[in-house]
């Protein structure tokens, strides 16, 4: 369950299945639903939201203890694999990061996953698993889209597996001596990382499609090592 690369990358595009296809009905139930994920994090303590042209993009300072970042870190080092790309054409220069998946039954997953579900409001039954993902220097994520593309042969299996990527929630778990920020580039933003500050954003537009405005990249640490936590949200229940 990863990011998707930009079709900017040169990947194939497909004909849509007019019965796999995401349509103004899919749209509206995900503009309905974002409005009231959209009020739950107005309400959160300390929520601020960014300036970023086109894009619903918030941060949560301090979302997550010194100590929670530890022990997440610790987890991420035991149990890392070379993270993966959702795509038709995946490129292995793509993404060059380090990817755990982190299973339900540690205490300090349980506790970031109730403290996520309560920050946005989302049932859990549509959070895909958490991740943490490790970048070494030189290691990036070029500029891409969480939500999925359609037209791709990929959505296939996606739309049975809880459809779109509506929001993503992403934490950083320390600060890198030099480099790793996290780059908008459509939405002219650029975040520096900040152990325990929590990004969360809406991959969809203000009417509920897809917002290419939500580009964005993990550009190359330059000294240091990177860690972030990642959380992905569907449109309908997760299933793997």
């Amino acid at each position: 369950m990863t990011k998707l690369a930009s079709p900017a990358a040169g990947h194939a595009q497909h004909a849509p299945d007019p019965a796999l296809r995401d349509g103004a009905a899919e749209a509206w139930s995900r503009n309905d639903a974002a409005a009231k994920v959209r009020a739950e994090i107005a309400s959160f303590p300390g929520v601020v939201r960014l300036p970023a042209a086109g894009l619903e993009l918030y941060v949560v300072p301090n979302f997550l203890t010194a100590g929670q970042c530890a022990e997440l870190i610790a987890l991420i080092d035991a149990d890392r694999i070379p993270s993966p790309v959702t795509s038709d054409n995946p490129m292995p220069t793509w993404r060059t990061s380090e990817t755990c998946y982190l299973q339900p039954g540690s205490p300090v997953v349980a506790a970031v996953e109730t403290r996520l579900d309560g920050l946005t409001g989302i049932d859990p039954v549509y959070g895909e698993l958490l991740q943490g993902q490790r970048y070494g220097v030189g290691q990036e994520f070029k500029p891409h889209h969480d939500y999925f593309h359609t037209d791709q042969l990929y959505w296939r299996d996606q739309v049975v597996m809880g459809g779109q990527r509506t929001w993503t929630a992403m934490a950083f778990l320390n600060e890198p001596e030099a480099g790793g920020r996290t780059n908008f580039p459509t939405a002219g933003i650029m975040v520096t990382p900040r152990t325990g500050n929590l990004l969360v954003w809406n991959n969809m537009d203000e009417l509920g499609s897809p917002n290419a405005a939500s580009l964005h990249q993990g550009m190359p640490v330059d000294q240091g090592v990177k860690y972030v936590l990642t959380k992905w949200y569907r449109e309908r229940p997760w299933c793997r």
